[in-house]
């Protein structure tokens, strides 16, 4: 995500901090790169220009240029200008006063929008709501299906009268329907075309018209760039937007749509499609988001995602079995689970402030290495996942058969294991010879 304007604009700042003291020419020779840079990035011009100006304007002030870290200021004043780029402070969802609210998705076939209504229904969810998935696209071929497929994985219910009627008419009768059965969140999947027409803008409108939503959230998909940017003009001046959310963020190395869009429209970006999985939508932070992209890290995003996937009273009893060393191979895949949890190991790292991917570029980040030792786990019996100590030379044999791996790998874990025990007993003695107190235990992986 954002990894060529990232390690760019860092590069940029890395020269600057190089120097003791600043001048005007160094700050303007700096913005022309991240000038360069954000061109580059696929950033609208008239954002580029606008955003140098403000950045210029701050930056070669009296207060700036005699500081004592002149370079430091300046980042500062990118990350806070880049903040403001992104929209600011946060913007949340509208809820209606009277239940149900109403949430319309619309966006061009391709955008990710049934997808994404089953992860906003599943986020909502988490939050305490009760959500109805409606299926309004009646014209894409298993769209109806897609959607009941994946509110079924979810336990959420679908309405749907099938695709013989109007979405108008489905989105009528969905309002009753939720009303009749307690559900306070409707979502809308309504349907797409491959570029936009007056008769998607018209369907579009007369269902806005109908229902009148608390939030018409725009779906467009990063990896197209400035077409997204256009795209999202164009509903917005058709709809009146409430705001956007952004599918493929993960995949997007240049960033220019999420840092256009809200600067050409006026709309926020509510919401990151930061991945395939259900759970893998996360409300927009224009300040962490501008952080990760100077490489400051995100901190809470990271915090958050560890309370998220941790349970308390697993981690309790972890830290006691620790005390008493009683720290076994299912402990150690309970760990692994929860690290895994958490989203793709490169995500976690990119959210550590200082980590620079350009600096790992030579080391793989390899998941499927995380797999061999769950496979190897998993091979063992479970009186041996529990006493460790009784794997002998054959049992290491038929682990290795049943996991696909190597004897060297099944003694390579092992060894690693009774390090880590150790590592742990000792620092467990530490903190209670210490008297400090107790520490939650992040998820971790040998």
């Amino acid at each position: 995500m954002f990894e060529s304007l990232s390690d760019k604009l860092q590069n940029v700042f890395k020269k600057l901090r190089g120097k003791g003291t600043l001048s005007e020419q160094d700050v303007n020779e700096a913005l022309r790169e991240v000038r360069l840079v954000l061109l580059e990035a696929d950033v609208n011009f008239r954002v580029v220009k606008d955003f140098i100006a403000r950045v210029r304007e701050r930056s070669i002030g009296h207060d700036v240029l005699q500081s004592l870290t002149p370079a430091q200021q300046v980042v500062k004043i990118v990350n806070e200008e880049l903040t403001a780029l992104l929209g600011g402070d946060e913007t949340g969802l509208t809820l209606a006063q009277k239940p149900p609210t109403i949430i319309m998705l619309a966006g061009l076939q391709g955008s990710g929008k049934t997808t994404t209504s089953a992860k906003l229904a599943n986020l909502l969810r988490k939050q305490g709501r009760r959500p109805l998935l409606v299926a309004a696209d009646v014209y894409r071929p298993a769209a109806i299906k897609q959607l009941q497929v994946l509110g079924e994985q979810l336990g959420i219910p679908v309405f749907s009268l099938g695709d013989k009627q109007s979405p108008v008419d489905i989105a009528k009768a969905a309002c009753g329907h939720a009303a009749a059965n307690g559900l306070d969140v409707i979502i809308l999947d309504t349907a797409g075309r491959l570029h936009i027409d007056e008769q998607l803008m018209d369907e579009l409108t007369r269902i806005k018209s109908a229902v009148t939503p608390s939030e018409i959230l725009l779906v467009v998909d990063a990896m197209t760039g400035q077409d997204a940017v256009n795209v999202a003009e164009q509903f917005n001046a058709a709809l009146e937007v409430s705001g956007f959310v952004v599918t493929k963020l993960d995949g997007d190395a240049r960033g220019g749509a999420a840092l256009s869009i809200k600067a050409v429209t006026g709309k926020p970006i509510k919401f990151a499609g930061m991945g395939e999985k259900l759970d893998a939508l996360e409300p927009f932070y224009p300040q962490r988001m501008a952080s990760r992209i100077l490489g400051m890290g995100d901190v809470l995003s990271l915090i958050e995602k560890a309370e998220a996937a941790l349970d308390q009273k697993k981690t309790e009893e972890l830290e006691k079995r620790l005390k008493e060393n009683r720290f076994d191979f299912e402990d150690y895949l309970g760990q692994i689970q929860q690290m895994r949890s958490m989203g793709p190991l490169d995500q976690i790292l990119n959210m550590i402030p200082g980590f620079n991917s350009k600096r790992m570029k030579d080391v793989e980040i390899d998941e499927k290495q995380v797999d061999r030792v769950e496979a190897i786990i998993r091979s063992m019996t479970l009186k041996e996942r529990q006493h460790p100590e009784i794997i002998n030379g054959s049992r290491r044999r038929r682990i290795a058969a049943g996991s696909g791996t190597s004897i060297q790998e099944v003694n390579r874990l092992i060894n690693q294991f009774d390090q880590m025990r150790k590592m742990m007993r000792d620092i467990a003695d530490m903190e209670q010879g210490g008297g400090r107190r107790k520490s939650r235990h992040l998820p971790f992986i040998g």
